[in-house]
């Protein structure tokens, strides 16, 4: 995945294709005036999203014992989510992030097993507090795309 990163990162801010992204979230109107279809910009990069999202949920498919549990994501998508505000909307920047949330989930649950006399559901909790501290510790500093969930429609 960190390979991902690398040419996710260049892709989206060394390439035509991350340039027509970027201006497809960031101004619509403009995008479709030099003649970007839109529509089917926004279609298939959410195509690609899904995709590497998918490799993300083969990781807990397969680290898990090839077995499929309903709740065997705990809420690790709405970490993913915030993962990628606190990253600044930026590839290298949500795995910082990814790294701190997953580092207070490996302490959470290093801390339980050597029997620390912190209660354990505590110990569970700990990256969810940590999201919520880093996500409302920089609300308000980190700016989505303009037009994101904004339909778009030619007229």
């Amino acid at each position: 995945m960190y390979v991902v990163v690398i040419v996710l990162h260049v892709a989206v801010f060394r390439s035509k294709w991350g340039l027509r992204m970027r201006a497809i979230g960031e101004h619509p109107r403009a995008a479709d005036t030099v003649g970007i279809n839109v529509n089917r910009g926004r279609v298939l990069n959410t195509i690609f999203a899904g995709a590497i999202a998918g490799l993300g949920g083969a990781f807990f498919t397969i680290g898990s014992g090839l077995a499929f549990g309903k709740e065997m994501t705990a809420g690790q998508g709405y970490i993913a989510l915030a993962a990628m505000i606190l990253g600044k909307w930026n590839p290298f920047g949500a795995l910082f992030a990814a790294i701190l949330f997953g580092f207070t989930k490996n302490l959470g649950n290093s801390l339980s097993a050597i029997g620390a006399p912190i209660p354990q559901d505590l110990l569970f909790m700990l990256p969810y507090i940590v999201t919520i501290f880093a996500v409302a510790g920089f609300v308000g500093q980190v700016r989505p795309p303009a037009a994101e969930g904004i339909s778009y429609s030619k007229q």
